[in-house]
């Protein structure tokens, strides 16, 4: 299976997002709402460096892209709804956070199944 161009594209967009909103954070957010922004933007960033590895493995098949998608989409839904949170003071926005952190988490379980079907028997 050849390398997923619109993952890696959809993964280099949220690792760009989570750097810009990691130097925000450390230069002109105040401490509240530097919190939220570092840890929404460590997680989008590493799901997007996943997102990215899952684009690449050829052998993860489409339980590999899917898993990708769901890591990078769920980093990108978790990191704006603490930004929202925070720059927007949106409270609201607490209930839609973890809808990104069940898809990070779906993600991740999906590599395992995708590692174990890649894997072969030994009997």
């Amino acid at each position: 299976m050849s390398p997923d161009r619109n993952l890696f594209v959809f993964a280099g967009f949220n690792g760009a997002m989570a750097v810009a909103l990691g130097a925000f954070a450390a230069h002109g957010a105040a401490p509240a709402v530097k919190t939220l922004l570092t840890t929404g933007g460590q997680y989008q960033m590493v799901h997007a460096v996943l997102a990215v590895a899952l684009a690449l493995w050829s052998g993860g098949g489409r339980l590999a892209r899917i898993a990708g998608w769901l890591a990078s989409a769920g980093g990108l839904i978790f990191c704006l709804a603490l930004a929202m949170i925070g720059l927007l003071s949106l409270p609201v926005m607490g209930a839609v956070a973890p809808i990104g952190g069940v898809m990070m988490i779906a993600g991740w379980c999906l590599v395992v199944a995708a590692a174990l079907k890649s894997a072969p028997n030994h009997a």
